[in-house]
């Protein structure tokens, strides 16, 4: 199995636990649909979609998102939490909405964060979870 040791770790989750029924692509992706289109509206800049499936046990996507300031990172989470009630997803859980660098919101198999640029650079997500990280630890 490719991946740091930490990866595996997040992989296999909590021992003795059974995971739940993976959700149909179809819904995945109109979840990731949704999300991105709320992310363009609100002007969110470099917005990427990982593929984390079969690479992380908390979700099969993550998308990363960028607002200049702390008031539009959190009219973005504010309006996104918003689109996914409209839409009938379950509640998404949200961490940091109020005024920070980094707000995470947890849409169940999609995890959404949104940074200011600084601390994108700092915390480097994509490079964190990208597949060129995995074939890298492979071949050592």
């Amino acid at each position: 199995m490719p991946g740091t040791p930490r990866k595996k770790a997040a992989i296999a989750g909590p021992k003795g636990k059974k995971s739940a029924p993976k959700p149909p692509v179809e819904m995945l992706d109109r979840l990731q649909g949704l999300i991105v289109a709320a992310l363009e509206d609100d002007k969110a800049e470099d917005i990427v979609v990982l593929d984390l499936e079969g690479r992380a046990s908390f979700a099969d996507r993550m998308i990363i998102a960028t607002g200049l300031a702390d008031r539009q990172i959190s009219a973005m989470a504010t309006h996104l939490h918003e689109k996914l009630h409209e839409a009938g997803f379950k509640k998404p859980l949200t961490e940091g909405a109020s005024g920070t660098d980094w707000v995470l919101i947890d849409a169940g198999d999609i995890i959404v964060h949104l940074f200011k640029p600084e601390a994108r650079a700092l915390y480097r997500l994509e490079k964190m979870w990208s597949a060129e990280l995995d074939e890298a630890d492979a071949e050592e």
